[in-house]
């Protein structure tokens, strides 16, 4: 199963290489738009430094997922690429990652660059809390506004995932997981007046 960041900081870390810096900037994002942006905004953050490469994985369906590199001026395939393998073999999706490199006055050759660059996004991945994502079924569930609050706070208690709630002359509560748990979950919280509706798949941390 895939993985991405769990929800939260961007992760930051430097590593150095024979006097060359290279730091490391990786954020969980839901877009390809996103991802580019990130690479910008790296981009703005370090105008003095050399290089800055980056590799994106976006979205959770392997048919219909985004994936680029680029090397931004390093000699072609020892930056953007080895970063992007660090991502596929670590199953990571969602994530984009810029390795800025202050040059040091030290040539690193081939080599040294791929190893510098997929050093760089490893070690910075290791400091970094991961979550697992699945396709779990989605569901919608019309309740009263009486009932909408305890019926939230006791649906997010037992880690039940909500992923939206519409109010309008009832409180409509998308969630999403197993059916049959969810199911017996709702019977047992609504007295059985709850009704879950199907409402597709969705893909959600666990």
């Amino acid at each position: 199963m895939p993985h991405t960041l769990a929800p939260g900081s961007d992760i930051l870390v430097e590593t150095e290489v024979k006097n060359s810096r290279f730091l490391a900037a990786i954020r969980r994002v839901h877009s390809t738009g996103d991802a580019t942006a990130f690479v910008d905004e790296q981009r703005r953050l370090y105008p003095d430094a050399r290089h800055h490469c980056w590799a994106f994985i976006v979205g959770d369906d392997q048919a219909r997922r985004a994936e680029r590199s680029s090397d931004d001026g390093e000699p072609g395939g020892t930056a953007g690429v080895p970063m992007l393998q660090v991502l596929h073999h670590r199953d990571l999706v969602n994530i984009v990652v810029v390795v800025t490199r202050w040059f040091g006055g030290i040539k690193l050759g081939a080599g040294g660059l791929v190893r510098a660059y997929s050093g760089a996004v490893s070690t910075a991945l290791d400091t970094a809390s991961l979550v697992e994502r699945q396709k779990r079924e989605k569901f919608t569930l019309g309740v009263g506004h009486a009932d909408a609050g305890r019926l939230e706070a006791e649906l997010r208690g037992r880690g039940t995932a909500v992923l939206d709630v519409a109010y309008t002359d009832r409180v409509v509560f998308t969630v999403a997981g197993d059916a049959t748990e969810l199911t017996g979950l709702v019977a047992s919280l609504t007295s059985g007046a709850g009704e879950l509706e199907p409402a597709g798949t969705e893909w959600i941390d666990l």
